[in-house]
């Protein structure tokens, strides 16, 4: 557990759910034994749910506040903080902070052609 198993990198003005999908396919596909989607408010969508249940694995996914059912979250929602204590070592590299490297290719660090 707290291994990067994938990424996408996209226009930061579009909503990180756009890409949930195709970005978690793969790894569902590859590894079996997930039990669990740990993710943010940003992912609290029916489909997405409906999507990780599909897949027997568990959602745990915090409503957001306008829901007229509220989600219980599984005790493991506190792993999630790996993730965010990922993307802050990330910016403390002035270059991925500032985003001087205009191109995916050059962004993401892959010999894309």
């Amino acid at each position: 557990m707290g291994n990067l198993l994938g990424f996408t990198l996209t226009p930061g003005q579009r909503a990180d759910i756009t890409e949930a999908e195709a970005l978690l396919e793969p790894i569902l596909v590859e590894h079996s034994e997930v039990e669990a989607v740990i993710a943010d408010k940003g992912y609290d969508s029916d489909a997405f749910v409906a999507y990780v249940e599909a897949r027997e694995a568990e959602a745990v996914i915090p409503s957001r506040h306008h829901r007229k059912e509220q989600r219980s979250i599984d005790y493991i929602y506190k792993d999630r903080n790996k993730v965010e204590r990922f993307f802050n070592r990330l910016k403390h590299y002035r270059r991925v902070a500032t985003r001087y490297e205009k191109t995916a290719r050059n962004y993401s660090g892959s010999q894309l052609h």
